[in-house]
Parts: C-alpha cells; structure tokens; sequence
C-alpha cells in the first residue's frame, strides 16, 4: 500500500453522450425511452423493460401503527436498460424519499449465517490489504457491525457515515475507536479517507451513480487507498426473475459488468471482482490511478450479455408471478395457515408486487429491533420466530434460500414442523 500515485486523474466528461438506440432487446417486449439519461455513462436513452405501480417507498423504516403503515407513501418503479454499459435504472425514482434515518431497520446481524459470511470477509479484507492498526472509513455503515468488526480484528480505527447510524447501537470492543456519523456521504465529508473505505449495499440507493464514485475518487486525491464495495449481483435477479429484489429505494441495478466500467470510468483500477454469499452479492475491489485503466476483469460481462439476462427476464417474469399468486391462492382455498420468514425488502416486494397480501396471515422477523413494528404498504406487524410456537403455521415461505438451514434448526427446537419453500 505505499505505492505513490501521479496527480489526481482528470475524470471523463461526457461532452457529447453517446445516443442509444436501444436494438440489443427485443423491441416488442420493451418500451424505447429516447430522452432518458442513464446515470452511469452519460449515454441517452433507455430500454423500459419492467414496471410495478404503486409500491411502497422504502421497505426498511419500521412503523408504529398499522394504520401507518398503510398509509405509507408510494411510488412506481419502471426498470430502464442501457445498451452503452449495461446499466439499469428505475427511470420513475425520486431521490425526496430517501429518507434514511435511525428507524430504517436494516441489520443483519441477528443471523448467525450472515455473521458468518460478514466475520470471513471482514478477515478477508484485513489480510489482503494488511488492515492492522490502520484507519478505515465505511460509507453507508447502517449500525455499524461490520465496521466494528474490522476495528475488533484489526486493532483499527473507524470512522462510519450514514443517516440511519446510532451511536452506542453495537455491543464491540472496539467501540472507543469507532465514531460514527449520522449523516449522508457527501464532499463535506472528504477528509474522512482513513487508508482504507468500504461500502456495502449503499450503492444501489443512489441513481447518481457516477457522480457518487468521483465524489469519493476525488476525496482520496493522489493517496494510495484501495476501496471495496459491495452490492447484489442483479445477474442473478434477471437470471431467476427474482422480482422480490426489485423495489423502490433500490434505485440501481449492476452486475459484474457495468459496475466495473463505472469504476473504471471514474478514475479507478479494478484490482478483482468476485461475488460472495452464495452468489447473491457482488464485490468490486479497486484502487485509483492518474491514467485510466483499461484492464477488462474476466468476470465481466458485455453489454450484450447483459441484455440476454434482461430478455430472459422479460420472457419469464410473467410466469413466475402468476405460479406464486396460484401457490399462495391454493394455500388459502386450503385453510393453510401461511407464514412468511423475513421482514424486510425482499418481503415487501414479495407481497406488494404480487398484490396477495391477503393471503399472509404473519410475517416473522429474527431481529428484535423489528418486533411489534408495522412493515410499510403492508400493514402486517412483525412477530417473533417464538410466536410460532403457539401458532403452529402449515406453510412457512422464506425471503432468502440461504437462510433455510438455520430457520429449519429454530423451527425444529421450537417443536414447529411446516412445509418450508423459500423463494
């Protein structure tokens, strides 16, 4: 890490965007955006291949009465393509409802298969850039678990930023090394640069994606700071027609491809690019140069590539929607008591796109942080896993298969014994 840079790199200015014509999807299936930007390379107009209406505006704010959570404001999502870099977009986001704040409810860490997967990486991180004594700065830290967690393994110092951090959240030994900022990632913050930044899952929140890698590219100047960010792999969404990972405030869509070129388009080296958490994450690691990287990582995927999963997207989505409405209709016209496992986004675009939220009776969450808390455009509350015990459901539907095992253990120790799907 002591390798000296040249001069901050001048960043590419899109003078003259390239106009797209939208020919890599079937025509018939999409609908040509001519006039719209696509936020990652500057290049006009975008393919509209999928559209849900009326959608809650954010998945993860806890509220305290049904009737709130009713009420809970919508909004539509109309998923854009880009035939320059492979790019997607809800081109219907409005960035007034990020309203991210202690109450957004995002923590993961209840679970021991995501502590897991966190712990190893962590380690991963602190090996392969030699993270011990150092200072890290973590953009969108949520309650900072994974930023304590380098500064535990490490012996580092952290400095996190986020608007839903709450000081004093974390139980760490670490704690007196850690501060952390209840506040957006913004130039005002530039000089928090420490000697390694992290970034997981807080990128697809942001639609001005370019702008928010030269933000940070900027901060970081001529110093030799490696960056690793993480977000989901949208490979897999398109692959599986995986609707339920598609929601409002999950404003961008990347895959191996198209996240590189914007790293590369901003002034950054892609170093490796690998995916994680049984395929369902995709992590980017990059360092800056002055003179822009032309290194292609095998992972990568070409824009055609990327408009291939899109139109198998298109060609299966309606499909899978339609065989889950006639499952969770079945289990109902069978008196089945069904349960879904899992709070969080994945659950409110599970039932909010399939318009079948009738045919729920409970929603369970592992975090306690949710409990007796309302799920937006649901209205359904968060129950504890121990409210099975009594409840005895026929159907449990779980959110995320990789969870299956350890629901499958606590659902075995509590005596409860349904049929497990997940999605």
């Amino acid at each position: 890490m002591s390798q000296q840079l040249e001069p901050p790199v001048k960043y590419p200015t899109d003078q003259s965007p390239t106009l797209n014509q939208g020919t890599l999807l079937n025509r018939d299936s999409v609908r040509f955006a001519a006039d719209e930007c696509c936020p990652n390379c500057g290049a006009i107009g975008l393919s509209i291949f999928y559209e849900v209406q009326a959608v809650p505006v954010h998945s993860c704010l806890m509220l305290s009465t049904r009737e709130d959570a009713l009420n809970f404001p919508s909004g539509d999502v109309e998923l854009g393509f880009c035939d320059r870099c492979g790019f997607i977009t809800n081109t219907l986001f409005d960035a007034k409802w990020s309203a991210y704040a202690p109450n957004y409810e995002d923590q993961q860490s209840f679970s021991p298969t995501f502590n897991r997967f966190a712990k190893e990486l962590a380690q991963q991180l602190i090996d392969r850039y030699d993270l011990h004594n150092k200072a890290i700065v973590e953009i969108g830290c949520s309650k900072g678990d994974f930023l304590h967690l380098l500064c535990e393994l490490g012996n580092n110092t952290g400095v996190g930023i986020d608007p839903s951090a709450v000081p004093g959240r974390v139980s760490s030994s670490a704690a007196d090394r850690v501060t952390l900022i209840q506040d957006y990632y913004s130039e005002k913050y530039s000089e928090h640069v420490g000697d390694f930044i992290c970034c997981r899952h807080t990128l697809e929140h942001i639609q001005p994606t370019a702008e928010f890698i030269r933000t940070v590219r900027q901060s970081i100047g001529d110093r030799a700071v490696s960056v690793v960010f993480e977000i989901p792999d949208t490979v897999r969404v398109l692959e599986d027609a995986a609707f339920e990972d598609i929601y409002y405030e999950h404003c961008s869509y990347f895959t191996p491809g198209s996240l590189a070129r914007l790293f590369r388009h901003c002034g950054f080296e892609v170093t490796d690019l690998y995916r994680a958490y049984g395929d369902q994450y995709l992590l980017i690691d990059a360092r800056p140069v002055a003179i822009p990287s032309e290194t292609v990582h095998p992972l990568e995927d070409s824009p055609e590539e990327i408009a291939a999963s899109v139109q198998k997207y298109i060609d299966q989505i309606n499909g899978k929607l339609e065989g889950w409405r006639s499952r969770l209709t079945a289990a109902q016209q069978a008196g089945k008591k069904t349960v879904v496992w899992g709070s969080g986004s994945k659950c409110v675009a599970f039932l909010t796109t399939l318009d079948t939220i009738d045919k729920i009776q409970y929603v369970v969450d592992i975090n306690p942080h949710r409990h007796g808390k309302f799920i937006p455009g649901v209205g359904k509350q968060i129950m504890s896993p121990a409210f099975l015990k009594d409840y005895q459901p026929d159907l449990v539907i779980v959110m995320n298969e990789i969870y299956c095992e350890e629901i499958g253990e606590m659902l075995s120790n509590m005596g409860v014994h349904p049929e497990v799907i997940a999605l």
